[in-house]
């Protein structure tokens, strides 16, 4: 487990933290598609650690998705199964596909819906080549806390297989910070796994729970909104070696295109905009969170195709 020195993770002052940058005019912040694609070279490479090219809105339209993407630099992402019943579908799209990977688990808004999973199941499941990550899973109370105990067993099932499978966790957090915080930090107490905090838009509590216990924090489009500052200020507080960067498409749109469908080669926004809070040049950010990427999905990062 990584440990950090205090000053390196001030997340108890985040919110009064001055800013790493000053604040520009929400029209100035915001790069077009042809800025992505960097004329002069290659856009440097990224990977969207966060999507859902199986839902509905991206039907047959993966290819030309994925080629938007390389376009964007995006050369790699992970899409998520949020219902176990679709696992075929998501499985045979990372077949299809060799820039996509995928994981699988139940969403904690569809777990009083969908049957129980269990460790041996989801083992089974991680087998594939392709399959990367135990979740999405966690525990939701914004719309669904009637189902929170039934939500809190699924997600224990869940640690323990990527506790078994060596695999990273992929967590949803959504007005559960106090809970979620508990039952990551008891399970690692009993075995230590990898996990990363997908979409993080909640507290700098848990914020630090993660860290301390070596996660990671997941940067979305919601980071790039006008209006996020003190969640900038949570990632700007946080370890560079613990950052990702993610869709969640087709939710969660960054500037310029937010209100509209997202996808993959939009991830290249939020990054621009994560290398602002980090004060580096955006190459490099995007060179820090690949080698995040590869450290957490090492099993993604080992892949190679077919001769």
């Amino acid at each position: 487990m990584a440990t950090f020195a205090p000053l390196m993770f001030c997340i108890h002052n985040a919110m009064t933290a001055p800013r790493l940058t000053a604040p520009c005019p929400p029209d100035t912040c915001r790069s077009s598609d042809k800025d992505l694609a960097m004329t002069d070279q290659p856009a440097p490479a990224i990977t969207d650690s966060h999507c859902h090219i199986d839902f509905p809105d991206f039907n047959g339209e993966q290819a030309d998705l994925v080629a938007r993407a390389a376009e964007a630099g995006v050369h790699r992402m992970v899409t998520i199964c949020t219902r176990l019943r679709n696992e075929p579908t998501v499985r045979a799209l990372a077949e299809a596909h060799d820039p996509v990977f995928y994981a699988a688990g139940t969403h904690p808004m569809s777990a009083a819906e969908e049957p129980m999973t269990t460790v041996d199941e989801l083992k089974a499941l991680a087998r594939h080549p392709k399959m990367v990550g135990i979740g999405e899973t966690g525990l939701d109370y914004h719309y669904t806390a009637d189902s929170a105990e039934v939500q809190k067993r699924s997600l224990r099932i869940h640690i323990e297989a990527a506790q078994e499978t060596g695999l990273p966790l992929i967590i949803h957090a959504r007005d559960a910070d106090e809970d979620m915080a508990r039952i990551l930090s008891e399970a690692h107490r009993v075995q230590p796994y990898g996990c990363v905090m997908h979409c993080f838009s909640s507290g700098p509590d848990l914020a630090r729970t993660a860290v301390e216990l070596g996660f990671y924090l997941s940067m979305s489009g919601i980071a790039a909104f006008p209006k996020s500052g003190a969640l900038r200020e949570i990632f700007a507080a946080a370890p560079l070696d613990r950052i990702l960067v993610e869709t969640d498409s087709p939710y969660l749109a960054p500037p310029p295109h937010r209100g509209k469908r997202n996808e993959p080669a939009y991830v290249a926004h939020t990054a621009r905009k994560g290398a602002e809070v980090f004060g580096m040049d955006y190459a490099a950010f995007a060179r820090a969170t690949e080698d995040n990427f590869n450290r957490l999905f090492a099993k993604a990062a080992a892949w190679r195709p077919a001769p």
